[in-house]
């Protein structure tokens, strides 16, 4: 469903400084709302087009004002991505103080956990559609007010249930961050450009589950666990004051869909029978839930049965990161323009496929008695390889669908939430001494997302008709 014809600028008669590489191939769709004109950019970096009442007259002036636009939006963007995992992961280390605190069994306490992670993945799905009826802020900025107002309801919650009903409002709310943030993408950038945003967001959310318990300890250090949702209602208030400050409309009234829910589910059914995009949407999901089986299992499996100190277990999550990251750089800064995304999906896939197989056959004792390191470093390449995968499945996912962004954005979201929900309460289906569950669930579901890119995406069949090799 990929539309065609000129750049924005030449369907619309905007002036511009330049024209980016590729532009030709540009995805059909007028100029966003608010728009000044297109600015030129340095061809090698991605291209936002300019809000309002931005400058944009060609030449240093324009240029330096491009830089500053794309930074603005990269940190944005960027903040509410990383928002979802710092309501999650902060919470950890007061799970037990909570527990004590509301005198309730630790099994209720797991459920607000349940019921944010609920929360973030059916939420998605009716966010998206919502920006694509009435523009990307509105329905933004309302979640985000809804998101503050259930944080701090959090923070004086009585009991387990009204903290349990809260939790699942906020992850809802939350998830307006999550996928606006990526239907924004598509609007202001096609092409290896997206790709190359992609890995940049993943450079300031993937910093996120990294520092977010460390924030949350050294917030039980001054104060209890209401504290950290006081916290975080002080962060959504920052984000709510930014993006009602910055981020402007991007979907223009012309381009945004009129009818109710009858026509956001017939465009949803439309996007989920694209092959090609149902395809690259359940290979994200698939990759996304081998993360999944990692981020569940890995406490258990690195202190529990090899040992390790949690200080240990830290630092070896943080390089496993770490390494995600610094790939995902490298994917946006190297790799994204110079080699086909499909070629660069495969290959990451391949590597999550190996290391998965590699960590499987460890821990089933084929290498005899292995300890942390070699299982550490098969975790590390596994992790690694997921700063391709990801950000290059969204990528060619959504440049499929600039008519519907934000549904499309909602469906590759609340799909990841899912399969990754599925998957993760399998690792410890075989109790507590033993690590094959989690290789296992992560095996099938790296070879499962291998199949799908290959059935349905069919990169070869795309190869020879789709410009600049994507």
């Amino acid at each position: 469903m990929p539309d065609s014809g000129g750049s924005r600028a030449q369907r619309e008669h905007i002036p511009t400084s330049g024209t980016r590489p590729g532009a030709e191939t540009d995805m059909a769709g007028p100029t966003p709302h608010g728009d000044a004109g297109a600015l030129s950019v340095d061809p090698g970096a991605p291209q936002v087009t300019a809000p309002a009442g931005l400058p944009a007259a060609p030449g240093a002036g324009g240029l330096k004002a491009a830089r500053r636009t794309g930074f603005l939006v990269t940190m944005v963007l960027g903040g509410l991505t990383a928002l979802p995992p710092l309501s999650m992961d902060m919470y950890l280390p007061a799970l037990p103080a909570v527990t004590d605190s509301l005198s309730a069994p630790a099994a209720t306490i797991q459920l607000t956990l349940t019921a944010c992670l609920a929360g973030m993945a059916l939420g998605q799905l009716v966010v998206g559609p919502m920006s694509d009826r009435w523009g990307r802020r509105r329905p933004l900025l309302l979640g985000m007010v809804v998101y503050v107002i259930a944080t701090a309801i959090c923070a004086l919650a009585p009991s387990a249930e009204l903290l349990i009903g809260f939790r699942l409002l906020q992850g809802l709310a939350g998830a307006a961050g999550i996928v606006i943030a990526r239907a924004v993408v598509r609007d202001l950038y096609d092409g290896v450009e997206m790709a190359r945003f992609f890995s940049t967001l993943m450079l300031i959310s993937g910093v996120a589950p990294i520092i977010a318990p460390l924030i949350g300890g050294q917030v039980m250090r001054f104060t209890d666990w209401r504290g950290i949702f006081v916290v975080l209602t002080g962060v959504g208030i920052v984000l709510t004051l930014v993006v009602w400050k910055w981020l402007h409309e991007t979907l223009e009234p012309g381009s945004r869909h009129t009818g109710g829910v009858g026509e956001a589910l017939r465009t949803m059914r439309g996007l989920l029978a694209d092959r090609v995009f149902t395809g690259y949407m359940v290979t994200g999901g698939l990759a996304f839930a081998v993360l999944f089986a990692y981020i569940s299992a890995s406490p258990f499996v690195v202190q529990e049965i090899y040992g390790a100190s949690p200080q240990t277990f830290s630092l070896l999550f943080g390089l496993n990161s770490i390494g995600l990251i610094a790939v995902g750089q490298i994917n946006g800064k190297l790799l994204v323009g110079r080699i086909s995304l499909d070629k660069v999906l495969g290959f990451g896939l391949a590597v999550i496929v190996l290391a998965a197989v590699a960590l499987l056959l460890m821990t089933t004792g084929v290498f005899g008695e292995v300890g942390l390191v070699p299982v550490a470093a098969g975790l590390f390449v596994l992790m690694s390889a997921m700063g391709v995968a990801m950000p290059n499945t969204n990528a060619q996912a959504l440049m499929r669908t600039k008519h519907a962004a934000g549904s499309a954005s909602a469906l590759l979201g609340t799909s990841s939430f899912l399969i990754g929900a599925i998957a993760s309460p399998l690792v410890g289906i075989a109790g507590e001494d033993t690590a094959v569950p989690m290789a296992v669930v992560q095996v099938v579901c790296a070879v499962a997302a291998v199949g799908c890119f290959l059935g349905l995406c069919r990169p070869w069949q795309r190869a020879g008709r789709e410009a600049g090799g994507l």
